[in-house]
């Protein structure tokens, strides 16, 4: 696999694992003292190693990927990684399972017929959406205190970054691997909006993961330009085109791991926006 196709395998899995509310709570026995939880997706992996570290038995093996983790894989190696099957599950004696709303039908099937209850999680496309769901999630392994903190942690973060006078900042463009935008209606285009960063025009009626190709740029030029992704895919190649180079806009780099997720991520995520944002102005 190349280093492109790597990368964007990356981000359509974490962008699947992406967050918004809770789906089939766990049965009322599985809660509270005795909860095993295996986590299937790097989103959960990092909300619940700061709500209910005890209770979690298991992460994602995304986790234990600098390229795509949503936390620090120092931490994340705290809790040993799982493949998402059936027998990883068992292995680890779990009696909750955490997953996205694309577990496989078969691995549903079985692990309901283990009798093994399944958190599920959708997309969430603002940050409201995504501390709803750090609320129910943390409510369903039965550390709601916990949870409440740590939306408070993430709201006084987000208060922090946000312009101290209130206008909108610059307009920007996050690129992604493979020249990807994340478009109208992303959790992190929110938060840019949040922290005074306006998006281009370029990318106005673009959807999440559509791609903006590098002529949309020089045709529609942000002043602005976030990248992310590794060095020698096409986005970092494009970054460097005569063409591009020749126009009047501050670039930065803005690494995925703040991106692919919400959570703990958004409390990162904003400062680094906000660190951005007072250095192009």
């Amino acid at each position: 696999m190349t280093m492109r196709a790597r990368a964007l395998a990356i981000a359509c899995v974490l962008a699947a694992c992406t967050l918004s509310g809770c789906a089939a709570p766990p049965a009322p026995h599985a809660r509270g003292e005795g909860l095993r939880i295996v986590s299937l997706n790097p989103c959960t992996d990092a909300i619940l190693a700061r709500v209910a570290p005890d209770k979690l038995v298991g992460v994602s093996h995304y986790s234990h990927d600098p390229s795509a983790a949503s936390m620090p894989v120092a931490e994340a190696r705290r809790w040993p990684p799982n493949g998402g099957s059936v027998e990883d599950i068992l292995a680890a004696h779990a009696n909750l399972v955490v997953a996205s709303s694309f577990l496989p039908p078969a691995t549903r099937k079985a692990l309901d017929d283990l009798g093994i209850p399944v958190v599920t999680l959708g997309m969430a496309n603002d940050v409201d959406g995504n501390l709803a769901q750090v609320r129910e999630l943390a409510e369903a392994v039965g550390e709601p205190q916990a949870g409440e903190a740590l939306v408070g942690q993430i709201e006084a973060a987000i208060a922090a970054a946000a312009p101290s006078d209130g206008r909108a900042g610059p307009a920007t463009i996050l690129w992604q691997p493979g020249g990807i935008v994340p478009g109208d209606g992303a959790l992190v285009v929110d938060l840019m909006r949040r922290v005074g960063l306006r998006p281009a025009s370029a990318t106005r009626g673009l959807g999440q993961g559509d791609r903006l190709p590098l002529e949309a740029v020089l045709v529609d030029p942000p002043e602005l330009l976030l990248h992310s992704g590794p060095r020698g895919d096409e986005q970092s190649r494009a970054l460097h085109h005569p063409a591009l180079r020749k126009l009047d806009l501050r670039s930065a780099e803005f690494d995925p791991q703040l991106y692919y997720c919400g959570g703990p991520s958004l409390i990162r995520a904003a400062e680094r926006l906000a660190q951005i944002r007072d250095e192009a102005a």
